[in-house]
Formats: structure tokens, sequence, C-alpha cells
């Protein structure tokens, strides 16, 4: 009789354990969908923003050249309007190229030592307050 009491309370345990396993497993399952929801979500959010961007930046462009021929033109533009012009777009460039905004738009073309010298990388930050100590380590360095 002692041994068929142990032997209910191992098979009570194995099935505590069994269930705490499997509660566990649920668990687990239930926490990569989320995360793999997260994942996704960002993605597709992030997507979005580079082709805001992307657009940005190529009417950033256009409208430059047209302020560009526009004021080459005998009849143009007044001064006075192509410089608040010029300066309104190169404030708007500022905030994209040097911004947050700069780490959605494709990197530029390093010059050829950079390329030598540290290869195939990308050696943006994307936060600017990454790129600010970067810039004080080089600056220390130098």
């Amino acid at each position: 009789m002692v041994g068929d009491g142990a032997s209910a309370a191992d098979d009570s345990e194995a099935r505590r354990l069994a269930e705490e396993a499997a509660r566990v497993g649920e668990l687990a399952r239930e926490l990569q969908d989320s995360a793999a929801n997260l994942i996704s979500r960002t993605w597709n959010e992030e997507q979005a923003l580079r082709q805001r961007a992307l657009a940005l930046d190529a009417d950033l462009r256009r409208l430059q050249s047209s302020l560009s021929a526009a004021s080459s033109r005998s009849r143009g533009l007044d001064t006075k309007d192509a410089e608040k012009l010029d300066e309104e777009l190169y404030r708007a460039r500022s905030l994209i190229s040097d911004g947050d905004v700069s780490s959605l738009l494709p990197s530029k073309t390093r010059g050829r030592f950079l390329r030598m010298f540290l290869g195939p990388i990308n050696v943006r930050a994307t936060r600017k307050d990454v790129r600010l100590k970067v810039k004080e380590e080089y600056n220390k360095y130098r």
C-alpha cells in the first residue's frame, strides 16, 4: 500500500510537470507570435517611411533644379524671393540629410580612400547623438 501511495504521488507530480511544461510551451509560442507580429509591423512602418523619405528627397531635388532654372532666366524670380526659397529648401535638405530621416535614405557613395580603408561597410550612424559621439572620438583621435 505504501508503494501505491508513492506511485500515485509520482503520477500526480508527473502530470503537474507535464501541464506546467505545456503551459510554458504555449506561452513561448504566444510570445514568439507577438514578437513576429511586432517585427513585421515595424518593418512595414519603416518601409512606408522609407518610401516617403525617398519621395520627399526627389521632390527637393526637383524643386532645387526648378529654382536654379527660374533664377537663371532673365525674368525669373526676384533675388530676394529666390534667396528665401533657397534657404527653405536648404533647411528641408538639412533636416533630411542630417536628421533621423537620413537613416531611411540610401547611403551615399564614399570616397575611394574611405572604401579602401574601411572596406564595403556602411559607416553612417542612425542616431544623431551617436553621430556626435563618433565625431568627438574621431576629433580626439586625430
